[in-house]
C-alpha cells in the first residue's frame, strides 16, 4: 500500500509533464509514412529515462516474405521502430509494453471543431487525432515506467517498451520486433478499451470481390447485365453469412457486443456513365475473425459462400464472383481468462479503482495476435481512451484516465516482474 501511494503521488506531482508529452505526440501528426517526428519525441523521452534503446528501420526481406506480413507498403525508410528496455536484475518475469505510434488519417478537416493535430485541452480532455488511438495509452506506459525509475523501485524482470509503426495497416512494426527477437513472458497493449480488460481480440482481414456484368445502353438496359444489381445479390449473401457466423459465437465475453465478428462492406466501385449499364462492380470490405478461429478457415467460409451464390443465379453461374484477399490482416488473439497476467492486471485495477474490472473481448483487431501467435507472448489489451472516439472526428481522451491507467500498469509491472535490490540500467 505504501508503494502504491508513492506511485499515485508521483503521478500527481508530474501531471503537467505527462500531459505535455501527450500533447507533443498528438501534435506530431504521425499518419502512415510520417511517423518519424513522433518517434523522435519517444526516443528523447526514453533516453532521458536511461533506457537501452534499439532504433531500426523495418522492411528487410525476412519481414516482407513472412506469412503474417500483410502491408501494401514496402518502403519504410525514415520511419523507424523504437524499442527501449529497462533491464532487471534477473530472476523475474519479463514484460512487453507495446504501443503503436501510427494514426489513421484525419479525414475532412472541416468536420473537426479544432485542428485535428492541435492537442487542445478542454474540460479535462485532450483532443486530436491519435489521442485515444493510442498515444494516450503510450503515455500511460511511459509514465508507469518513469514512476518506477524515479522512485528507485528495483525490478527483477526486464520491461521492454515498444513504439511501433504500421499497426493500423496490419502490424508490420510489431511483426518486425518479434522477428528481431523481442519476446517476453507477458505483454500489455494499451489500446483504448474504456479501461476494460480484453484477454481476447478479434482478428480481421480485407477482401475484394469482383462481380462481372455485361455493358449496354441505359435505354435498352435489358440487353445488358447490370453488375451493380448482381453485386447487390452478393452483398445480401454477405449479410446472411455474417448472421450465420455470429450465431456460432457463444463466448460470454462477447455477450454485450451486438456483432462479435462483423463483415463490413466498406467500399463499392462501379460504373462510368449514368446512361450505361456497368459491366463490373468491385466490393471491398473487412471480415472479422473469432479469437479462436483460423484465418484460412474464415477465408474458405467466405469463398464457399460466393460459390453458393453463383450456383443460384444463371449469370453468376457462368461468371462467378472473384474473391481476393489483400491489404490489412490482423491475427486474432486468445488468452485464457485465468492466466496469471490477467490476475495481476485485474488485482492492480481493483487496487486503484476500488472495484473489479470489466472483462470483455475486443471488438477490433490489435497487434496482440502477432505477439501471441507469432511471438509466443501472452497478451492482455487494456488502456485508457474511448473506443467510440477512435478513428472519429474530434477524437479525444480523458486526461484523468491516462493517469489512472499509468498507475494500474505501474502496479502490474512491479507485481509481474518482481522487485529486488540490484536493478541496473
Amino acid at each position: 500500500m505504501v508503494i502504491q501511494q508513492k506511485i499515485k503521488q508521483w503521478l500527481e506531482e508530474n501531471k503537467q509533464r505527462g500531459v505535455r508529452i501527450l500533447q507533443q505526440l498528438v501534435q506530431e501528426g504521425s499518419t502512415r509514412g510520417n511517423e518519424s517526428s513522433a518517434q523522435a519525441v519517444i526516443i528523447e523521452k526514453c533516453r532521458k529515462l536511461g533506457l537501452t534503446l534499439d532504433i531500426w528501420e523495418i522492411g528487410k526481406e525476412a519481414l516482407i516474405k513472412h506469412p503474417a506480413f500483410s502491408s501494401d507498403r514496402k518502403d519504410f525508410s525514415g520511419n523507424p521502430n523504437v524499442v527501449a528496455t529497462l533491464k532487471g536484475t534477473g530472476g523475474g518475469r519479463s514484460l512487453i509494453l507495446n504501443g503503436h505510434i501510427d494514426v489513421v488519417p484525419e479525414g475532412d478537416r472541416n468536420d473537426w471543431e479544432h485542428d485535428p493535430f492541435s492537442g487542445r485541452i478542454e474540460d479535462g480532455k485532450l483532443y486530436g487525432r491519435g489521442s485515444t488511438d493510442m498515444k494516450g495509452g503510450t503515455v500511460s506506459l511511459l509514465l508507469a515506467m518513469e514512476a518506477i525509475i524515479s522512485l528507485d523501485i528495483k525490478l527483477k524482470g526486464d520491461v521492454i517498451f515498444q513504439s511501433v509503426i504500421e499497426e493500423e495497416s496490419g502490424g508490420a512494426g510489431t511483426l518486425a520486433a518479434v522477428l528481431r527477437g523481442y519476446k517476453a513472458d507477458g505483454a500489455i497493449i494499451p489500446e483504448p478499451t474504456n479501461m476494460k480488460i480484453f484477454p481476447k481480440q478479434q482478428g480481421s482481414m480485407w477482401f475484394r470481390i469482383t462481380v462481372k456484368g455485361r455493358s449496354a445502353h441505359g435505354g435498352t438496359r435489358y440487353e445488358g447485365v447490370n453488375a451493380i444489381e448482381k453485386a447487390m445479390i452478393v452483398m445480401s449473401k454477405l449479410q446472411d453469412l455474417e448472421k450465420a457466423r455470429n450465431l456460432k459465437i457463444t463466448d460470454p465475453l462477447y455477450s454485450k457486443i451486438p456483432i462479435p465478428i462483423p463483415i463490413n462492406i466498406g467500399k463499392i466501385n462501379s460504373g462510368e456513365w449514368p446512361s450505361s449499364v456497368p459491366d463490373i462492380a468491385v466490393i471491398e470490405g473487412r471480415m472479422g475473425v473469432a479469437p479462436d478461429e483460423d484465418m484460412k478457415s474464415a477465408e474458405r467460409e467466405l469463398e464457399f459462400c460466393m460459390k453458393k451464390v453463383a450456383e443460384k443465379d444463371d449469370w453468376l453461374k457462368k461468371n462467378p464472383p472473384q474473391v481476393e484477399w489483400f491489404g490489412g490482416r490482423w491475427i486474432p488473439g486468445n488468452l485464457e481468462e485465468n492466466h496469471p497476467l490477467m490476475s495481476v492486471l485485474s488485482e492492480s485495477y481493483e487496487a486503484v479503482k476500488g472495484k473489479q474490472p470489466v472483462v470483455e473481448a475486443s471488438p477490433w483487431g490489435t497487434d496482440g495476435g502477432i505477439l501471441s501467435r507469432i511471438g509466443d507472448t501472452p497478451v492482455v489489451v487494456f488502456g485508457p481512451g474511448v473506443t467510440e472516439a477512435a478513428h472519429d472526428v474530434n477524437e479525444y481522451i480523458s486526461i484523468q484516465e491516462v493517469f489512472h491507467a499509468a498507475e494500474i500498469i505501474a502496479l502490474a509491472i512491479m507485481e509481474w516482474c518482481g522487485t529486488g535490490s540490484d536493478r541496473h540500467n
